[in-house]
């Protein structure tokens, strides 16, 4: 059976290639190996950038995902964002996100937080039904972004 836990600096090199892989995958960016190894270690040196989490199936990690916080000043409290998911494709079709998505809830719940987003790419149509299968609304906002 599948564990959801968090991350370990063991799990380092895996997660840098999850991230180029991804970007790759998803929206055909090849992204620079050397900053985001410096991106992913960041937030293992300072917590409050973040959280990785892996599911492994048999103590091999086949998924992470990054979970990052927003103070909502509205509801005085945290909202959880879900960046970086990565299944690796030799696990996918296996209902491993949902599997994940339902731990995030309830770790969101066990800490009193007030809700899960993500970003998904406009593209994306498969990850789009997946989330909305697992009861995710694209509802009130649009994302707008200007990088530097």
């Amino acid at each position: 059976s599948m564990e959801f836990h968090a991350a370990s600096p063991e799990h380092y090199d895996l997660i840098c290639h999850y991230q180029v892989t991804m970007a790759k995958e998803t929206e055909d960016m090849t992204l620079d190996l050397e900053t985001v190894k410096a991106g992913v270690q960041a937030v293992f040196d300072d917590p409050r950038k973040g959280e990785y989490y892996v599911a492994s199936v048999d103590g091999k990690v086949i998924a992470s995902l990054l979970l990052i916080l927003e103070w909502s000043d509205w509801r005085n409290g945290s909202v959880m964002w879900v960046h970086s998911v990565y299944v690796d494709p030799s696990a996918r079709g296996q209902g491993i996100f949902p599997k994940m998505y339902a731990s995030l809830q309830e770790l969101g719940k066990d800490r009193g937080y007030y809700g899960v987003r993500l970003y998904v790419d406009k593209l994306n149509t498969k990850a789009q039904r997946v989330y909305t299968r697992l009861g995710m609304k694209n509802e009130h906002y649009d994302l707008y972004e200007q990088m530097f």
